[in-house]
């Protein structure tokens, strides 16, 4: 029931760097691809978007095979076994983990391996493996760890998982890790056995209250998850309510997104309105992310618009919302910008609305660059998350140049501008006249540094009669 994105694109800092470039994996491949390696991305992420896994399977392996020399190619394992994965069958779950063991042997600089979605998604595979009886997989899959410095909420989603699934790793006082813990080894063969055998065994850990038995229980509410039985959303739903370990009831809600059932959404729901724990909240956004019916959706939306709710969760109920492609999340997205008054919320709101393709939000997005009552840099991710689609023509951006007077606008127009450079003529045209034309030596250099990475004729012929002059 998956859907973390991770897409990644991670949220977007722009660092102390001289052209204040913006760390976003799709705004490296958008830099480095020509124009038919971004179209078949682009096709294939359609693909998955839509739940034709097999089809996107085949379009990821595709743009790995037509251009490996592009930056897609790296994060194309990642994408191929995702695809695979929710395709599901035991021969496409083994090639899904292969081509993710060969992404993290040879890919390390990849976005979806730095940002640890990679490891991540290796954990789950072996999960689903194990439960069909893989002995390998069941005893690799709390081996699995995840090492994110990313500070989005993607990358962080992806943090929870592995995490979660490792039992957490804030370890009592005078209790060992659970990587030198023999009881920990016994509680990971459970995930070999049926429902009937494990889960009397796991409801007697999860009663256990003497000292270090928390390692125990965190660890035994991810193998509860793991099993199909009527009895499991009672177990967790208990461990939510009633364990005196705050981590092991975190966990408990975290993993009710693998559990479905009306009682399981109703606590979920209730936890989020009524409830006090953030932490507990942030799980319950999460695992009413990963359900389908309308009332988790609806939920999630509710409260994105309620403003004494901390802004750092209805931040995460975005980003959620987000990750489901379709016009009537774009809408809502859209109206919700026009009354947020905070801005990181507002921020999540824009990249959210920018990875949903196809349905204007490019637009929508460029227009809050010109929006005066934003912050500037505000301002300059909405330019930017604009330019990386193809919805907003390259005669507009140039024409955005024109209209801003504001020295960093311009800067993030000439950087956008760089992006299409190798695949659009006419944003070389505009970089080039700014490097002729333009008042500001500042921009000028900004414009002519970005012109000696293209591949453009034009761009070294006005190289080289600078050199000269």
């Amino acid at each position: 029931m998956f859907i973390l994105p991770l897409f990644a694109a991670a949220f977007i800092a722009a660092p102390a760097a001289p052209f204040a470039l913006p760390l976003a994996d799709h705004a490296v491949h958008a830099a480095a691809v020509r124009d038919s390696a971004d179209a078949l991305w682009v096709r294939a992420r359609d693909a998955f978007s839509d739940g034709n896994f097999a089809k996107a399977a085949e379009l990821f392996a595709m743009v790995r095979a037509k251009y490996p020399a592009t930056t897609y190619a790296s994060d194309s394992y990642y994408w191929e076994a995702f695809a695979l994965s929710r395709d599901g069958g035991r021969t496409r779950l083994r090639k899904a983990l292969d081509l993710l063991t060969t992404q993290q042997e040879r890919f390390a600089s990849a976005g979806s391996v730095k940002s640890g979605e990679s490891r991540a998604l290796s954990t789950r595979i072996r999960g689903q493996l194990a439960r069909g009886g893989d002995a390998a997989a069941a005893a690799a899959v709390v081996e699995s760890a995840v090492s994110s410095a990313a500070s989005s909420a993607s990358a962080a989603a992806a943090h929870d998982v592995a995490r979660t699934a490792r039992g957490g790793r804030n370890v009592p006082s005078g209790c060992k890790d659970e990587d030198d813990d023999d009881r920990v080894e016994a509680l990971n063969a459970l995930l070999q056995m049926n429902s009937d055998q494990a889960l009397p065994i796991l409801k007697k850990v999860l009663e256990r209250r003497d000292q270090c038995s928390e390692i125990l229980r965190r660890k035994a509410v991810f193998l509860v998850s793991q099993k199909h039985s009527e009895e499991t959303a009672d177990i967790l739903l208990n461990a939510a309510r009633s364990d005196p370990d705050a981590e092991t009831r975190e966990q408990a809600v975290f993993w009710l997104s693998q559990v479905s059932g009306e009682r399981a959404e109703l606590f979920l729901l209730t936890l989020l309105k009524d409830g006090k724990d953030e932490e507990l909240q942030r799980k319950a956004l999460f695992s009413l992310s990963q359900r389908q019916s309308e009332m988790s959706q609806q939920a999630l939306r509710d409260y994105a618009t309620h403003a004494d709710a901390p802004a750092g969760l209805r931040s995460d109920a975005v980003f959620w919302i987000g990750q489901r492609r379709s016009a009537e999340n774009a809408r809502f997205l859209r109206e919700l910008f026009a009354k947020e008054t905070d801005e990181d919320v507002q921020e999540k709101i824009l990249f959210s609305l920018s990875q949903m393709k196809g349905m204007g939000n490019d637009g929508f997005v460029l227009e809050q660059s010109a929006n005066a009552k934003l912050p500037l840099d505000l301002r300059k991710q909405a330019l930017f998350w604009a330019a990386q689609g193809t919805e907003v023509p390259t005669a507009q951006l140039a024409a955005v140049y024109d209209k801003h007077t504001e020295g960093e606008m311009r800067e993030q127009v000439i950087f956008a501008l760089s992006q299409r450079g190798n695949r659009d003529p006419r944003a070389v045209d505009k970089l080039l006249d700014i490097a002729k034309t333009e008042q500001d030596r500042e921009l000028r250099k900004r414009a002519i540094f970005w012109l000696g990475q293209s591949k453009d004729p034009r761009a070294a012929k006005l190289l080289q009669e600078l050199i000269n002059r």
